[in-house]
């Protein structure tokens, strides 16, 4: 054994991440030490029994350089998975790196469902190369889980899937489990389908082991077996797994073939991009934008929100240019204005964020719709008459005016009453209108809040200043 094999052997084991849940840095800058010298040795032995997720956020933590050079050196013990635990630019920046047979080397092994998820950013050159350098037979089945929708379950299911006929003994499907090679790596249940290859229904493995050899498959077929199609939206099939604890669901075609599998593993990842994409568009950031960004490319997508938000502001700008005589009367009125409508502005987000999330989940349809605005617009109403009372007494206290007080406490309940009818009312529209409220909601409900906001207060202060 090399002094080098024998450092690799003796060192202490080192922390993957650290105590926030981040690469260690230490162990980051010893793969970058073995990149610069060539040290396969000490990069096998830190990298080739890493999961695939800390294998992906050592990837995006080397430079753009070290993560080509780690995937050359490892070759074929490199695992391809770690790709889809990084983020979409650092994945496309690395496959532009990498050539069409190392690719193609590299997809081979994974499960459809991941060597898609790889494949599907390609442009369809660079694409169509890695798939020439597949046989026939991967190149049918990837081709197939690229040829669906993107955001569809055909895009994310695993083509490698177990099924039986209805008519075998659990004796003889155990046989089966044993005695064959190319099962998939995982499964949770057996899938049962007649001879045409229509899904019938599945059995849960729990059921199928406790049952005596001679019993027919059919026997055990779950009644309440569901399958989805390869052309349904994932998010869809996602509140489905939520809905009814799915562990796994059969996928099938237009005949209701049996064509694939969508496991919780992949929907997990469809429900955190989700909500990643809900949070962003919430507020003002495009869905796509990730840490490894650029810079240039970040500004320019943040710049089109921020532009429309300018033309919002003029307008509310432009509602209190109407009081102008009444702002130069009582300097206090231009105090105090901000406060009344950035206190609607904060209610409105907040039944916003609501609204759009019960929306996005179908939570929110006809029957509970009305329960809802009258839910949000008691609250309203209560906060309203409480920070009415607050921002009242202060108001009087701060400017020594008991009318002032009155005005702002008006304004207040009138703003916060607005805030929440916008909050239910701007996402809901905009999704009749088959707009992304997500996307939307936030400019439109801020304008409202600061155009009512700003109106009331100074409305109902010019009445108070014209009687005073």
């Amino acid at each position: 054994m090399t002094d080098t094999e024998n450092a690799a052997t003796d060192a202490p084991e080192r922390p993957i991440r650290d105590e926030d849940g981040a690469i260690d840095a230490t162990l980051v800058e010893q793969v970058s030490q073995a990149l610069l010298l060539s040290d396969l040795t000490t990069l096998r032995a830190v990298v080739a029994d890493m999961h695939e997720a800390d294998l992906g956020a050592l990837l995006e933590a080397l430079d753009p350089e070290e993560r080509t050079r780690l995937i050359s050196l490892l070759g074929r013990d490199f695992d391809f998975t770690a790709l889809t635990e990084v983020d979409d630019s650092v994945r496309e920046e690395i496959l532009e790196t990498l050539s069409p047979e190392t690719v193609a080397e590299g997809v081979r092994d994974l499960d459809t469902d991941d060597a898609v998820y790889i494949l599907e950013d390609l442009d369809e050159a660079d694409k169509q190369e890695v798939l020439d350098r597949l046989t026939p037979a991967e190149r049918i089945v990837l081709q197939q889980g690229l040829d669906y929708p993107e955001g569809s379950a055909g895009r994310r299911m695993q083509s490698e899937i177990l099924a039986v006929p209805a008519f075998w003994t659990v004796g003889q499907t155990i046989d089966h489990l044993r005695q064959t090679d190319d099962l998939p790596e995982r499964f949770f249940e057996i899938l049962v389908a007649d001879p045409a290859h229509h899904f019938v229904g599945s059995v849960p493995l729990d059921r199928l082991l406790r049952t005596r050899r001679p019993v027919e498959i059919a026997t055990l077929v779950d009644e309440d077996s569901r399958s989805v199609k390869a052309t349904d939206d994932i998010e869809d099939v996602a509140r489905l797994f939520q809905r009814y604890n799915l562990i796994a669901v059969p996928v099938v075609d237009e005949a209701s073939r049996l064509v694939g599998v969508v496991t919780i593993d992949d929907i997990v990842d469809v429900i955190e991009e989700a909500a990643d994409d809900d949070v962003k568009q919430l507020g003002g950031v495009n869905a796509d934008e990730e840490l490894s960004d650029p810079v240039r490319e970040i500004a320019r997508s943040r710049f089109s929100w921020l532009f429309v938000n300018l033309f919002t502001s003029f307008l509310a700008a432009a509602v209190m240019s109407l009081f102008e005589a009444q702002l130069s009367q009582v300097v206090a009125l231009a105090i105090l204005a901000p406060v009344v409508a950035s206190q609607g502005g904060n209610a409105a987000t907040q039944t916003m964020t609501v609204a759009v999330r019960a929306l996005a989940t179908q939570e929110l349809g006809g029957w509970n719709l009305r329960r809802f605005v009258t839910r949000e617009m008691i609250v309203g109403l209560i906060n309203g008459v409480g920070f009415a009372l607050i921002t009242g007494l202060v108001a009087a206290l701060w400017f020594g005016s008991q009318g002032l007080g009155v005005v702002i406490a008006i304004a207040m309940v009138v703003n916060l009453l607005a805030a929440a009818m916008a909050g239910v009312a701007i996402p809901v529209l905009l999704d009749r209108f088959g707009i992304d409220p997500a996307v939307a909601s936030g400019t439109f409900v801020t304008t409202v809040t600061d155009v009512v906001g700003f109106f009331s207060f100074l409305g109902v202060a010019a009445i108070w200043l014209a009687h005073a």
